[in-house]
């Protein structure tokens, strides 16, 4: 018995000794007879691929031919991401941006407040009197919203009114009062057209609303006349539904300094604000953000104090903003016009890694054929756009445009500008898919300016 365990033992080690194939195919010799080829040298896998800067003759003879077409009056500016050497700069004048203002906007506010930064909707006590206060919250809703994980927390009426109710606790009658004091100035915008609030394109503008002033509480249902009354009666509602008497209607009333705090919530971060104005280009939070700079800047909470803000921001961080003209947050405007070298220069501003604050304002914008206001586009031209352009739109009747970065196949990045503004109406969608065929071909541009082997 001694002996078979024995031998066992020797046995196993010594097929311990022996290269694993799972582990050690290297080592492990073939069997005897066996006859092997030489390997070969193998044949590149990929073609050849071009390195270094990116060649403005390339780029030139990628795009020129998508320039035909667009109008009276267009401007078409490629730049290179990382050095701002123009690569092509095709027309002449100012433009008007149309909503690619949202990418200053959006870079202004996050250079000046943070991406942490969140914007605070509070309720005080006067005696018998709640105040319900506005923080300008653009993103504010009514009820709750359901929350996937990791996404940020929205502010909602309905938690303000848990949390006071709680603070409150059982008896008392109270009056409600709101405070939208906040921004100041109109609540429409002297440089848009008259009917743009009547007709539903974009509600006033006020320091306290629920679900961007949709009426109820959902896009497509148009805008209610009174925000900021709106919301104090969908507060003072969800007040009476946990219990707390609330009498008479809401009232427009300053909150003293003096008054007691009971309650206050946060809204979701500045970067998942500027993430979503950026993707869907909301027209109704990019103004709030906006005159949110104006108070940051120059205690200016108002449509002017917004924009000259937002322009003083963007020469501190080195842009050149001269002859630059801007009424607007959002880009309703149509007094609005700017040279498309702020553009890309802002666009280069938000991808340097020398402020890694402002990066919210390019992975933000819409990916094309994928999110945002580009999901459904992109559809016809080169598709390699698909997934490498990344922009802003810009979008009103007779302006079409675009304005964000996009990657060639041989890895140069650009920052590019393309706006079309005195576009015939029969002519619009037309327009609009050339100017997404011209951004397609330069993500699908070989534009280095050398060419070498392959990798195997």
């Amino acid at each position: 018995m001694l002996a078979l365990l024995v031998g066992s033992t020797a046995r196993l080690t010594y097929l311990d000794r022996l290269p694993d194939p799972n582990r050690q195919p290297d080592l492990v010799l073939p069997p005897p007879g066996l006859d092997l080829p030489e390997p070969t040298t193998p044949r590149p896998v990929a073609a050849a691929v071009r390195t270094g800067a990116a060649d403005p003759a390339a780029v030139s003879a990628a795009i020129a031919t998508h320039l035909r077409g667009l109008g009276r009056h267009s401007r078409v500016l490629v730049t290179d991401l990382a050095s701002d050497r123009v690569l092509f700069d095709a027309g002449t004048g100012p433009v008007t941006p149309a909503s690619t203002t949202k990418l200053l906007t959006s870079v202004a506010a996050l250079e000046t407040l943070g991406a942490e930064h969140r914007f605070t909707t509070s309720v005080v006590r006067q005696g018998h009197r709640l105040i319900l206060r506005g923080g300008g919250d653009p993103m504010l809703t009514k009820a709750k919203q359901k929350q996937r994980a990791g996404e940020d927390t929205q502010a909602s009426l309905a938690r303000l009114a848990d949390l006071t109710a709680a603070r409150l606790g059982p008896g008392g009658r109270f009056r409600l009062a709101y405070d939208d004091s906040l921004f100041t100035g109109p609540a429409s915008n002297p440089n848009w057209p008259p009917g743009y609030v009547p007709d539903g394109v974009v509600p006033p503008i006020t320091a306290l609303w629920d679900d961007t002033g949709h009426r109820d509480g959902g896009v497509g249902y148009g805008f209610v006349a009174d925000p900021s009354l709106d919301a104090a009666a969908d507060f003072a509602q969800l007040l009476r539904d946990r219990g707390v008497r609330v009498v008479g209607a809401p009232v427009r009333r300053v909150a003293p300094e003096t008054a007691t705090p009971v309650a206050e919530v946060q809204g979701a971060s500045l970067a998942t604000i500027v993430s979503h104005l950026l993707e869907v280009s909301d027209n109704n939070v990019a103004e709030v953000v906006g005159h949110q700079v104006g108070l940051a800047v120059l205690q200016d909470g108002s449509f002017a104090g917004g924009a000259k803000a937002v322009l003083q921001v963007l020469q501190n961080l080195g842009v050149n903003p001269s002859g630059a003209r801007l009424y607007d947050g959002s880009g309703l405007s149509r007094d609005n016009a700017l040279d498309p070298a702020l553009l890309a220069a802002v666009v280069r501003l938000a991808a340097s890694s020398e402020h890694p604050g402002l990066r919210t304002a390019v992975t933000g914008m819409p990916v094309a054929g994928l999110t945002g206001s580009l999901q459904n586009r992109f559809d016809r031209g080169d598709p390699h756009g698909l997934g490498r352009v990344q922009a802003k739109t810009g979008t009103l009747t007779g302006v079409h445009g675009l304005a964000g970065v996009v990657t060639d196949v041989d890895g140069n990045a650009y920052a590019f500008v393309a706006i079309a503004d005195r576009v015939a109406k029969r002519k619009e969608l037309l327009v609009r898919t050339r100017i997404d065929q011209l951004a397609a071909a330069l993500a699908g541009c070989r534009c280095s300016g050398t060419e070498s082997a392959g990798t195997p």
